[in-house]
C-alpha cells in the first residue's frame, strides 16, 4: 500500500509544474497545458484522502473535477483557434484586443 504522502508529493510537484508553465510561457496552449496539470493536481489530491472515506466522495469530486477540465479544454481550444484564425498569432503577449 502507497502512503498518503507519495500522493501529496507527486500533487504538489504537479501544481507547481504547473504554476511555473502559466507563469513562464506565453503561448496559449502551454497555458491551458498549465491549468490542466493544477487540475489534475487537485484530482490526485481527491482520489487521495477518498481512499480513507467509505462513502467514495472524494472520487466522485473527481469525476466532475474531469468533466468540468473536459469544457473547459474544448472551450478554450475553440477560442485560442478563432483568436489565432482572426489574429494569427497565439502568444498572449501580442494580443492587443479580442474582436480583431
Amino acid at each position: 500500500m502507497i502512503p498518503i504522502e507519495h500522493y501529496i508529493v507527486l500533487s504538489a510537484a504537479l501544481l507547481i509544474i504547473g504554476l511555473m508553465i502559466i507563469i513562464i510561457k506565453r503561448n496559449a496552449i502551454m497555458v491551458l497545458v498549465g491549468v490542466e496539470l493544477i487540475l489534475n493536481a487537485a484530482n490526485i489530491n481527491l482520489v487521495a484522502f477518498a481512499k480513507n472515506d467509505p462513502l467514495l466522495t472524494g472520487q466522485m469530486m473527481s469525476l466532475f473535477v474531469i468533466v468540468i477540465a473536459v469544457a473547459e479544454s474544448a472551450v478554450a481550444l475553440a477560442i485560442i483557434y478563432q483568436v489565432y484564425r482572426h489574429q494569427q498569432v497565439s502568444n498572449i503577449d501580442e494580443l492587443d484586443e479580442l474582436n480583431g
